[in-house]
């Protein structure tokens, strides 16, 4: 007699276990950020709050979860570009978006090196997230292109152009 196999089906994780991920990538971000890429899994599931049972249930090891950290800020900064250029006007979508990237960029710098080592092949990572944000931009023009070429003229006139503020500053009003 022969038996059927259960089917197992690609199923949203229930909302909970969504927060708890969530709440995980988020602590890790911060933790790596602040004490680097060695920071204590302990002390981010603590903080989280959630047990190590749950932190490696989501996350098996320290590679998965810098992976997922990487993943979760390439994400971010990919749909950020669609909701600020269809949510603000360009010159308030460009300087929220151009601090999203760097926040990217510095948990990228962080994550990086230590993915270097770990993962076996960490190209396919990088390049996976990179067509992540472009396939994300696919379907119209380039929304950042489109930030630019409307925003530039009037950054500039307002600040990093005429030495009325620091670059930097510039953006952070």
């Amino acid at each position: 007699m022969m038996t059927k196999t259960p089917e197992i089906t690609d199923r949203k994780p229930r909302a909970d276990a969504q927060r708890n991920r969530e709440r995980i990538l988020d602590v890790a971000k911060q933790e790596f950020t602040r004490v680097g890429a060695n920071a204590s899994l302990e002390d981010i599931a603590k903080k989280a709050g959630v047990g190590p049972g749950t932190l490696y249930r989501h996350f098996p090891t320290r590679e998965d979860l810098l992976v997922s950290v990487y993943r979760s800020e390439m994400e971010k900064l990919a749909a950020a570009e669609r909701t600020l250029a269809d949510s603000k006007s360009p010159v308030e979508a460009l300087r929220a978006w151009l601090l999203l990237f760097v926040d990217a960029v510095e948990t990228k710098q962080i994550i990086a090196p230590v993915l270097n080592t770990l993962v076996a092949d960490p190209k396919k990572v990088f390049e996976a997230s990179h067509a992540q944000t472009r396939r994300a931009a696919a379907p119209r023009a380039p929304p950042t292109t489109q930030l630019l070429s409307r925003s530039a003229p009037r950054i500039c006139s307002r600040s990093a152009c005429s030495n009325a503020l620091p670059p930097a500053e510039g953006l952070r009003r």
